[in-house]
């Protein structure tokens, strides 16, 4: 009992913080969408992206570093952000009574980019021999943001701890740390698998093994002991601090409000930036139909085909591309499932139609790439 007085006790000025931050940003978003009640439930791509979600499209090519950060604070409607500060609200005293504002800080701050940086790993070409994969990788380059990782992170570190100290700890932090958080890690993680083509799972497993990793280097505030670390882990939380800050004043910096104005996704974009990211999403929603058509599943071909014809490149490079991709799919729709082939010997693979259209496949994505590679956002 003298434990947990001590222990619970103890401040938690940064999880509410934390709290008032995100809800802040969150509101902020709301009013750039016009307020609207159908806002709250799917805020529109433009916004999330203005205000810092993660896109590897803008960090490869525009090398906006800050989307690493940023997503830690965005969230994409308001279901998403009520689970996860309630989340917070339920986890984030005890890591911050049993380390200290400092170490949480840290914490917070580092599991949550070590899941947006899983996440921009995992996003891999079609036809990878991780895209099978999909309930941690991707092949669409979409949208990404939310607390999660950084949430996972604070499990994390309540998981190793409650290992690392068990020898030490009452019963009852026994029982609610360490293998206690087994059964939440594995239904969250459960939930996500079920739900992958809405969770990124790469994130969660991302900021868990960071926060894991943080734990197991670093030791907790024991009831009446004084840290000898303490001025560096203040200097640490003021630079991750700080780097929260630089990075939202860089969104400050790159921010567009006439694109806030909520824009008809689907009919036009408003600004270059948006033209662009909808470009690239069509198209690699046009490459995973293609892989899927050489598999034997034509059924998204028809729909995916309409899309790219009614998207608007931003260059003459990019429609000639887009064109191209279109007839691509229009040929794989024409095989029949690979089952269903009469077998028969090949005298010249490069004459079958499939190795064909995957050779002029591989010299379209070499193009389409080289084209993704010189071509930037607009400023």
């Amino acid at each position: 009992m003298r434990f947990a007085r001590a222990v619970l006790g103890r401040p938690y000025i940064f999880t509410i913080i934390f709290l008032i931050a995100n809800f802040f940003v969150f509101l902020l978003m709301w009013h750039s969408s016009g307020m609207s009640g159908n806002a709250l439930w799917a805020f529109p791509e433009n916004v999330l992206f203005a205000y810092g979600a993660k896109l590897n499209a803008a960090i490869n090519q525009r090398y906006e570093w800050w989307r690493f950060v940023t997503p830690i604070f965005v969230h994409v409607n308001l279901p998403h952000i009520l689970v996860n500060m309630y989340s917070l609200w339920m986890v984030g005293p005890y890591v911050e009574k049993l380390y200290g504002s400092a170490r949480f800080v840290v914490f917070w701050v580092v599991s949550g980019i070590g899941g947006v940086v899983a996440s921009y790993l995992t996003v891999v070409q079609p036809g990878s021999p991780w895209s099978g994969l999909r309930f941690i990788f991707k092949t669409q380059d979409g949208l990404s943001a939310g607390a999660s990782g950084a949430l996972f992170g604070l499990v994390g570190v309540l998981f190793v701890f409650g290992i690392k100290f068990r020898n030490e700890l009452p019963g009852g932090f026994k029982r609610a740390f360490g293998t206690g958080l087994l059964p939440v890690i594995l239904i969250n993680l459960s939930i996500g698998y079920f739900l992958s083509k809405y969770i990124d799972n790469a994130a969660h497993l991302g900021g868990l093994l960071s926060g894991a990793a943080l734990a197991s280097v670093v030791s907790y505030r024991r009831p009446g002991e004084r840290s000898g670390m303490a001025l560096t882990w203040q200097v640490l939380q003021v630079l991750a601090l700080a780097l929260v800050a630089v990075s939202f004043v860089k969104v400050a910096q790159h921010f567009q409000y006439p694109s806030m104005i909520p824009p008809a996704m689907e009919t036009g974009p408003a600004d270059q930036n948006t033209a662009f990211l909808l470009f690239v999403r069509t198209m690699s929603d046009g490459q995973e139909a293609l892989q899927n058509a050489q598999q034997g599943d034509a059924t998204g071909v028809d729909a995916v085909v309409a899309k790219i014809e009614a998207s608007t490149p931003p260059d003459f490079k990019a429609d000639q591309l887009r064109r191209e991709l279109v007839l691509l799919l229009k040929g794989a729709k024409q095989f029949p499932p690979p089952a269903a082939q009469p077998t028969k010997p090949k005298q010249n693979g490069a004459a079958d139609p499939r190795n064909k259209l995957q050779l002029d496949y591989k010299s379209w994505k070499a193009e389409y790439d080289q084209w993704l590679k010189t071509k930037s956002l607009a400023p």
